[in-house]
This record gives C-alpha cells, structure tokens and sequence, in this order.
C-alpha cells in the first residue's frame, strides 16, 4: 500500500494522547510545536507531562480511557503498554473517522510517524511505511549533517524575498524564473559567502580600539 505523503496544520485542533509513559511522552512535543491542543488521558504519566499539564500547555485527564473520549479529536495517539487498550482506541478511532497512530502496531496506524529533520520553516520527512524506523533514523541522521543550521537562515530569506517580489512583480512567470534561480546551490553557496564575510566584518569591527 503506497502512503499519501503531506504536512498537516494542527494550529487548535484537538489531539488525544492515550497513555502517559514515555512512550507518550515522546510524541507530544512535536504537537504542541504545531499549535495543537493536546489532551492526555492516562492513570499516571511522566514527570515531564506533569510538568507540561502544570504549565498549561496540555491536558491531563487522570484516569483511563473511556468512550466518548475522543469526541472532538482531529488525531490521536495511542500510546499505552497495553494492546489491548491501543486496540480499543484505535477502533473507537476508526469507526469515527478520527486519524489514529498506535504506537509500534502498523497494522493499527492511520498514519506513522516520520524521521524528521527541522531546520527552521524546513522540514524533511522520512518515511519507511513502518518496515523499517531504523533506516528512517539513520536516514535521518545523514539528513542532518547534510542540511546544516545555515538553511534556516537561507529559508527565510528566500521567504522575505518571495514575499517582496510577488509584491512588485507585474510579470509571474519572471518572478517564478527568478525565485527558482534563486533557490539554487550556487546561490546558496553565495548567500553562505556573505554570511560569513558580514561575520568577519562586525568581528573585526568589534575588536576595534579606539
């Protein structure tokens, strides 16, 4: 089965976390980075989502998972140590149409979690369809050394031009042209030049003596 790669906005939709291990504890940072409204429903749960619940950041139910607890949720997470629990979720999941990941039971995912690399507006996704998280980890780490730190100030200046230009621009398909243009290796290996240049320059003028 062939999966329908896409990045989805969370910005105020609900996700539901089942489980409160670390397991659980590990999938929601990435959500709460997306502006979700997460809501764990667990027994007990680490001391970091105590802390997240504490700070505001999240919601804690502290007690196990029930019918109608997903009412409402966009996407949910079922994280317990429990298959039997998972199994539950997910079908609750399913027969409402809710998108659903139980964690290490593809055959139980909606939609799996990729090997991400942030870089800033960037992101790089990596998916082996659940045959393989290894290779997506390891994938992932070559990823990393190959898209440094740098492109997160490239991307955004590419966004501020791309933003100017359509402005302006009387002409798109010249603005298309351009932006592409711009977009090259050999314009970023030019933008990396001036970055470190402009570097040199205030370093050296910072150890100035008058």
């Amino acid at each position: 089965m062939s999966l329908f790669p896409m990045f989805v906005k969370l910005q105020d939709r609900l996700c539901v976390v089942v489980g409160g291990g670390e397991v659980a504890e590990a999938k929601i940072p990435s959500l709460l980075e997306a502006g979700a409204k997460v809501r764990v429903i667990a027994p007990e749960v680490t001391e970091a989502i105590s802390a997240w619940a504490k700070e505001g950041r999240l919601q804690w139910a502290p007690r196990r998972f029930g019918p109608g607890d997903l009412s409402g949720a966009f996407v949910v997470i079922a994280a317990t140590s429990a298959f039997g629990v998972n199994q539950d979720v997910f079908h609750e999941a399913d027969a409402q149409g809710i998108l659903c990941n139980a964690v290490d039971d593809p055959e139980r995912c909606h939609f799996y979690y990729p090997a991400v690399v942030r870089r800033g507006p960037l992101q790089i996704a990596i998916s082996t369809a659940g045959f393989s998280p290894a290779l997506a980890q390891r994938l992932r780490r070559e990823l990393k050394a190959q898209f440094g730190s740098e492109y997160e100030a490239w991307l955004e200046w590419l966004g501020a031009v791309r933003a100017a230009m359509r402005a302006e621009s009387e002409n798109p398909e010249e603005t298309r042209k351009i932006l592409h243009a711009l977009a090259s290796n050999e314009m970023f290996e030019q933008f990396l030049r001036a970055s470190r240049d402009s570097r040199s320059n205030n370093s050296g003028s910072n150890g100035k003596v008058a």
